[in-house]
């Protein structure tokens, strides 16, 4: 079962950090398609948010068609996102990077720039490559 973290200096809406987290669980293969998510009273109980908080963003992973509410009984995915799983050597080497990364001294937020602008690189380089999308014109 997944367990919210709610970070109150983050400027996200704390709907969108539950729904973000929910997200970030199902592409790593923490949720799949039958389990139950966390009911409101749980959520409530270990975060300290609104109920109303946690609905709206249940009915927005419900938007999505990643859960779907079933009455009396709770909140279920019915999706998966991604093909990343949390034991992927890759993470390993992420955790090897990231541990550099604060030995070297930088911040999370320093960390979490670099890391962002790499992606951005890497993604938007292959998008290009894919759809034979030119930097140039002839």
């Amino acid at each position: 079962m997944v367990e919210y973290r709610i970070d109150r200096r983050s400027g996200v809406a704390t709907y969108l950090q539950i729904v973000q987290q929910t997200q970030q669980a199902l592409r790593l293969g923490l949720l799949e398609p039958g389990d139950k998510l966390p009911t409101a009273r749980e959520v409530v109980e270990a975060t300290a948010i609104n109920p109303n908080t946690v609905l709206k963003a249940y009915r927005e992973l419900e938007r999505e068609g990643l859960v779907e509410a079933r009455r009396g009984l709770g909140t279920f995915v019915r999706r998966t996102l991604g093909s990343a799983p949390a034991d992927s050597p890759l993470r390993g080497e992420l955790v090897e990077w990231a541990a550099r990364a604060r030995a070297a001294g930088l911040e999370r937020d320093d960390v979490a720039a670099l890391f962002t602008a790499v992606l951005e690189e890497q993604f938007t380089d292959q998008q290009t490559r894919e759809h034979g999308i030119k930097g140039e014109f002839a």
